[in-house]
């Protein structure tokens, strides 16, 4: 049953970053694009990273995706970490909602923010190459997948970091370089043995390589792999923040 309040965490969450779409829509956008003209225009009809696939159309899905994740990340982050600063938090805590409304309130409304930037970056970047949609429903179940489990990693670091340079080294030194190492820009099977292994390991990797997929029907793993992988690194995330959130963790003082 859905609560109203619930409801109306989601809809504060929701019109929080609404209000200053500027910064937090139109600015992600436009960073997007700058990529695609840079890395587009350099590499455009050098590189052909799948059979029939220009550099520009493999870079689109890559964008869209980083967009997506880091802007779920940075929607559940950012909120908590100012509500623990301004005090306002306990408003939050003090309600009759439970561990399980907080938390999908918090995730439900980064994901509406990742899907929304996510979107407008392909709104205009698809213009720069032709696309085909091959399986659009993994295009789908990995952009969910992808928005819940960053905007799940976003409310674990907003619970840890008690600054905001700690939630920016958060970021800087995990969010982002996982991402930047997942594929966005290149096939991982152009990389040497070491960092092919590496990439492997990297759970941000399966994400968006399962997403671009969907466009071209091509992949550097099977999508059935990836989908399993991001599911069981969801739920491991999901329990951890929880019990985080239950337990109180640097949120009861």
């Amino acid at each position: 049953m859905i609560t109203t309040g619930f409801r109306t965490l989601v809809y504060k969450e929701t019109l929080r970053f609404y209000k200053v779409a500027t910064q937090t829509i139109a600015a992600p956008i436009l960073t997007a694009m700058l990529y695609l003209l840079i890395f587009g225009h350099v590499l455009s009809g050098r590189v052909e990273v799948y059979p029939g696939v220009t550099y520009t159309a493999f870079l689109i899905p890559g964008l869209v995706m980083m967009s997506v994740l880091q802007n779920s990340f940075a929607n559940s982050s950012s909120s908590l970490i100012q509500s623990k600063i301004t005090g306002n938090l306990v408003f939050v805590l003090l309600t009759p909602l439970s561990h399980w409304e907080i938390f999908s309130a918090y995730v439900l409304a980064s994901m509406v923010r990742g899907i929304t930037v996510g979107f407008g970056v392909f709104a205009i970047t698809a213009w720069f190459a032709h696309l085909s949609f091959t399986a659009p429903l993994w295009i789908l179940v990995f952009a969910l997948l992808g928005a819940a489990i960053l905007g799940t990693m976003g409310l674990i670091a907003g619970i840890w970091a008690e600054k905001f340079d700690q939630l920016a080294a958060f970021q800087n030194f995990l969010i982002v370089p996982l991402t930047f190492l997942a594929g966005v820009f290149y096939s991982i099977h152009s990389l040497p043995p070491f960092w092919l292994a590496v990439s492997h390991a990297n759970p941000f990797f399966y994400m968006i390589d399962g997403f671009r997929y969907g466009f071209f029907g091509q992949s550097d793993v099977n999508p059935w792999v990836s989908v399993a992988i991001v599911s069981t690194f969801l739920v491991v995330l999901a329990l951890l923040a929880i019990r985080l959130l239950r337990s109180g963790y640097r949120l009861r003082h």
